[in-house]
């Protein structure tokens, strides 16, 4: 309850099982009744209130009064065999939507706002009600550039550390045991950006993660591998290339290329979507306002 009294200008009192709740407008104590009734609705789903919960839920109502639904409805959870995922910000929350809705989605913002996250998630939901057969997650080697060949170990073991925030978030989603079958069996693949050259991929899902560190010819590769009955989602950070000196980014070229294009969704996230760790936030401030 400090929180949202940090957050929002109430006063809120508990006595036994009843809330009261003061504020100078209607506005902010409805808004807080929504806050507290959306976290009362997780702990009687079984799911965790912590800080970060608060924080999201409060996100969720600041935007609620502009938005003809809900936004922290139970049909916007991405319900998966490990875990619900919810979206914690309006950003968040329109871009689960626009996976649901549209064939291709772009999503662009700064590190920790659940792009990649939100977007294995719900993948790994497409694959558990059959709606795709396969997923698909890519991302460019690029970091490793003319490195790679000085890494110990063949390609598999070079390339796999710039995957693995995608196994990572596959393992939070999948039990072990099932995630490795599924890998085995090839419903899911995780490959370098290089690998996909050339291929038609249907009936699918397919991610392109860290999108910035493509080039203009690799991003059309890449979107043109669009097959039927599949949907692609590209996450990236334009500010944060890997590229060389002088080369532009496939991602950053792509933006307005796309946009607007009927059947592509567009989402932009922002430093309020980030739910990663509190500090997060003020790093990227650090670097993108302050002169050193």
């Amino acid at each position: 309850m400090a929180r949202i009294e940090q957050k929002l200008p109430v006063s809120i009192v508990s006595r036994g099982n009843e809330v009261f709740i003061q504020g100078a407008s209607d506005e902010d104590v409805g808004g807080a009744a929504k806050v507290l009734q959306s976290l009362y609705d997780q702990l009687r789903r079984g799911g965790m209130v912590g800080k970060e919960e608060v924080d999201a839920a409060l996100r969720m109502v600041s935007v609620e009064k502009t938005e003809s639904e809900p936004l922290n409805e139970d049909r916007w959870q991405i319900r998966t065999d490990r875990k619900a995922v919810a979206p914690r910000s309006p950003n968040q929350a329109a871009y689960v939507r626009a996976m649901e809705q549209f064939e291709l989605v772009l999503g662009v913002g700064p590190a920790g706002t659940g792009k990649t996250y939100l977007a294995v998630a719900m993948a790994v939901w497409f694959l558990k009600q059959r709606k795709v057969e396969r997923l698909i997650l890519s991302r460019p080697a690029v970091e490793a550039g003319e490195r790679l060949g000085f890494l110990p170990g063949d390609l598999k073991e070079k390339v796999d550390p710039y995957l693995r925030p995608l196994y990572d978030a596959l393992a939070d989603m999948l039990p072990e045991g099932k995630l490795q079958t599924r890998i085995e069996q090839g419903q899911i693949e995780i490959a370098p950006l290089a690998y996909m050259r050339g291929r038609t991929l249907s009936n699918a899902f397919v991610i392109l993660d860290e999108a910035q560190n493509t080039t203009p010819m690799q991003m059309k590769m890449f979107l043109t591998r669009l097959g039927e009955n599949s949907r692609m989602v590209v996450t990236g950070d334009p500010t944060q290339t890997d590229l060389p000196p002088g080369q532009p980014s496939g991602l950053i070229d792509a933006i307005p290329r796309l946009e607007g294009i009927k059947g592509i969704g567009l989402v932009r996230f922002e430093r309020g979507d980030i739910v990663r760790h509190p500090l997060v936030a003020e790093i990227i401030d650090a670097y993108d306002g302050r002169p050193v």
